[in-house]
């Protein structure tokens, strides 16, 4: 293993209230991933992506700008996903931003990590995959089934349980008609981890490994929230298997109060959410630790510059 550092980029694309978690939740998980290997994280940011004068405030203080990306030399990419607010990704306000970055993505053969709509947007560009929209929010912790064996799953197990959230999926069949192999998935969530080689290696992630033990608890009550402030029209439905009996309870009492008395107040009463392990966090760390291996091969692999340079 070669005792260089590994410089792998993070396009932070999560809207303000997750920014920083997200940006920890990487941070942490990239470090128990390395093991003894040197590892160093440059963060970018697409300006398009709206955010509140806060929030372009830490964007500055912390991230490089994306033109910072195109001239940079990483041996890996990681693009997280955002929330989706327009029907169709070609209308939201980043998307020529994303367009580019999947054009650079694919001109460069730099291996990519694309999570959540970051996927979405991904197998668009490149495939004309179409996300399709699920009736109501997925949110829940489900059990993934390991579909077929693949280097960035060895030493995973058979199956894992992993959080989901989001409102869009990508078809199963759309995927394997243009070549992309389905590592892990389940009926309730479709494909988990998807892959496809062309030039290099796209990793895929509908889940977020990444996720601390009560972020999804935390995504529902923001969204109560946004329910009781009259910003989203539905109650939320309760995340899957993430809460205990008793908590459960307390949580639907409380909804059938917010129902009755649809008041932002309200909120001082909602149930404060317990700690929460999340267990998944081994198979995360092996499976991106199984990404950098397969980074660190790939740059002993490939010829010095100096030699690129000369065959050019």
């Amino acid at each position: 293993m070669s005792g260089d550092p590994l410089t792998v980029g993070l396009v932070v694309n999560m809207p303000d209230g997750a920014l920083q978690a997200t940006e920890r939740q990487f941070r942490d998980l990239l470090s128990n991933a390395a093991g003894e290997r040197t590892l160093r994280l440059r963060l970018f940011a697409i300006p398009e992506v709206p955010r509140s004068p806060e929030g372009r405030a830490y964007v500055r203080a912390h991230c490089e700008d994306i033109a910072a990306l195109w001239p940079a030399e990483l041996d890996g990419l990681i693009v997280t996903g955002t929330e989706p607010k327009a029907a169709h990704l070609t209308a939201e306000p980043y998307w020529p931003a994303m367009a580019r970055l999947i054009d650079w993505v694919e001109n460069r053969g730099i291996a990519t990590v694309w999570s959540c709509l970051a996927a979405h947007a991904a197998v668009y560009r490149l495939d004309g995959i179409e996300r399709r929209r699920f009736g109501r929010k997925l949110s829940g912790l489900f059990d993934c089934a390991v579909e077929r064996p693949h280097p960035l799953i060895e030493g995973c197990g058979t199956g894992w349980r992993v959080p989901h959230s989001r409102l869009n999926d990508v078809p199963e069949e759309a995927l394997a008609a243009h070549g992309y192999r389905i590592l892990s998935r389940a009926d309730a969530v479709g494909a988990d981890l998807f892959v496809k080689e062309a030039g290099a290696l796209h990793l895929f992630v509908q889940g977020h490994l990444e996720y601390d033990g009560d972020t999804l608890g935390r995504e529902y009550r923001r969204d109560v929230k946004r329910f009781l402030r009259g910003e989203r029209g539905e109650y939320p439905e309760l995340p899957r298997d993430c809460f205990s009996d008793e908590m459960t309870a307390a949580l639907l009492e409380f909804r059938a109060l917010a129902r009755h008395r649809r008041d932002a107040a309200l909120m001082r009463h909602f149930p404060p959410l317990p700690a929460a392990i999340a267990p998944w966090r081994g198979v995360a760390a092996r499976l991106y630790g199984n990404w950098l291996d397969g980074l660190d091969r790939g740059r002993r692999a490939a010829p010095p510059a100096d030699a690129m340079r000369l065959a050019v």
